[in-house]
């Protein structure tokens, strides 16, 4: 049951005898907060960045009124609405967490922004799996996570059918991660951090939102690295695409065009229960979700171009960036939910590979190629490599040939501005949880990254092995965030990515740089165009 219009912890002020005298107190250009000292660290959770959402849904983020009281910062706030999520949700939802060794004013460290998954439908900052302890212990940094508008709050777009006051409601969940990286801008300093050493990082659909800010103007100049883990964002979505999706929606909430402002009045429970209507986009499933597919739109307001399309944008040639993805992403995307392609029969993966490839090409051609390529592979072996390449890699070698040929191409312009570097990566290193069988999935990076193997749960267990990887990828990370280079001591060397070399560095127990690893399998979807799925 949503907490809906129940407000958040973290907007509560307490009496003075709550609070231990240990507690940290950080006045942020809104109020002061107090956090907590939790494991050696200055944890403070819920802050609020911006107002309750409820009285402007479907528009741009308000900033949050000021206050003068000492204000609760030691429980998350609440998620923002969506389904199937067990979290506190509510539309006052805009809320962050710091993590920092202490908060004390005129600090210089790195931040990290975590920005999450669970495509733009899913998710908050407060999974275990983000606390950022063991990354402030090893580094030495800042860590930020947020909560932001998802599903229909976050994306219908009513541009078209309501007015002006919602020509932005396709990009309100993007104007969120804006708001809350100004909010680090302004007061990130007051925690130690250092507001020009602004890092984004994010898995799955929070890489694709860091690529979709990355084409963003108004998120121009508010942070100075990015990296992108299983995400990306090549096109979004076409204004007559999400009317036609904005459209099906408002039907399936008994509303016609004419009437679509009246959404912006309906109960939330009411929005979510409309969210699985069928999409009208053919060849769409809501990116694998079911229902409706939600996610940044071309609307000339917020967003004027594509995030990686028909080039990599301008504005952000000059962030340095790390484009990596999993050697198995679709062993879990596709096979967490549908055990059966474990067990599949040669019959069985073409009809399967046409539905989930993503590409238009001949399922039969693309078995017969893997089949020579890896003629050990088993059918479910084939039907993951494949779908891995045509539905997940892809997009990333559209994003990351796109930042070399712009690399390339500025390098050559007589007194221009040098691109940055963009760093690829591959995980290879497999998971041991379930006796192997996952390999090395979607989500595996994270708990890898955040040095957090130990949390209950976690994909990549809590193995010797497993904090080996997490020591290569979390000290990488930090160390690019720190100076916009991954290279750290004792590790191989990770070159940036070109067009002549396609450098790579895989992950594994034993790490190397690679030249263009299965470049077969890049040359064999790179046969047909690609479009990201929804757009």
């Amino acid at each position: 049951m949503l907490g809906l219009g129940l407000g958040a912890a973290a907007t509560l002020t307490l009496p003075a005898r709550a609070w231990a005298a240990s507690d940290p107190v950080v006045v942020t250009v809104a109020g002061p907060v107090r956090g907590l000292r939790q494991d050696g660290i200055h944890v403070f959770k819920g802050i609020r960045y911006g107002a309750d959402t409820g009285p402007h849904r479907f528009q741009p983020p308000q900033p949050p009124a000021p206050w003068r009281e000492v204000r609760d910062a030691r429980t998350y706030g609440a998620a923002c609405p969506q389904t199937h999520f067990d979290e506190r949700q509510s539309e006052d939802c805009l809320f962050l967490n710091v993590w920092t060794a202490e908060a004390k004013a005129g600090g210089n460290r790195p931040v990290m922004v975590y920005i999450h998954g669970g495509a733009y439908s899913h998710g908050s900052g407060s999974d275990p799996l983000y606390d950022g302890t063991r990354l402030v212990h090893r580094g030495d940094v800042v860590v930020v996570t947020l909560n932001h508008r998802l599903n229909a709050l976050g994306h219908l777009y009513l541009g078209r059918l309501a007015g002006p006051a919602y020509a932005q409601s396709g990009n309100a969940g993007i104007l969120d991660l804006v708001l809350a990286l100004r909010w680090v801008r302004d007061n990130i300093a007051a925690f130690g951090g250092d507001p020009g050493r602004v890092m984004l990082f994010g898995q799955s659909g929070g890489g694709a939102k860091i690529a979709t800010l990355m084409a963003t103007p108004a998120a121009q100049g508010l942070f100075h690295r990015a990296a992108t883990m299983s995400g990306q964002q090549v096109t979004a979505s076409g204004p007559l695409n999400a009317t036609a999706r904005a459209t099906a929606y408002l039907a399936a909430l008994g509303l016609t065009p004419e009437r679509a402002a009246e959404a912006a009045a309906l109960p939330v429970d009411r929005l979510l229960s409309a969210l699985n209507a069928a999409d009208p986009i053919h060849g769409v499933a809501g990116q694998g979700m079911g229902g409706l597919y939600w996610g940044p739109v071309l609307d000339d307001q917020v967003l004027a171009r594509h995030p990686f399309y028909p080039d990599a944008p301008a504005q952000s040639a000059a962030v340095p960036m790390i484009i990596g993805n999993t050697h198995d992403e679709t062993r879990l995307l596709i096979g967490g939910s549908d055990p059966s392609t474990f067990t599949l029969t040669w019959d069985q993966v073409p009809g399967l590979l046409a539905k989930h490839m993503r590409v238009d090409i001949n399922p039969d051609l693309v078995v017969a190629e893997y089949r020579r390529l890896y003629p050990a592979y088993s059918p479910s072996d084939v039907f993951f490599a494949a779908t891995t390449a045509g539905r997940s890699w892809r997009a990333a070698v559209v994003e990351v040939e796109a930042r070399a040929v712009q690399a390339q191409a500025l390098g050559q312009e007589a007194g221009g501005q040098a691109a940055a570097p963009t760093y690829a990566y591959q995980l290879n290193w497999g998971s041991p949880k379930d006796g192997g069988k996952w390999r090395a999935p979607h989500t595996l990076d994270i708990p890898l990254v955040f040095d957090n193997t130990a949390v209950p749960d976690a994909l990549s267990t809590d193995s010797a092995e497993a904090r080996r990887m997490a020591d290569q990828m979390s000290n990488a990370f930090i160390a690019f965030a720190r100076t916009g280079d991954p290279n750290v001591g004792g590790a191989p060397r990770w070159t940036p990515y070109t067009l002549a070399g396609r450098e790579t560095l895989v992950f594994d127990l034993e790490s190397r740089l690679e030249a263009d690893p299965r470049g077969a399998e890049r040359r064999l979807f790179a046969q047909v165009p690609f479009t990201q799925q929804g757009t």
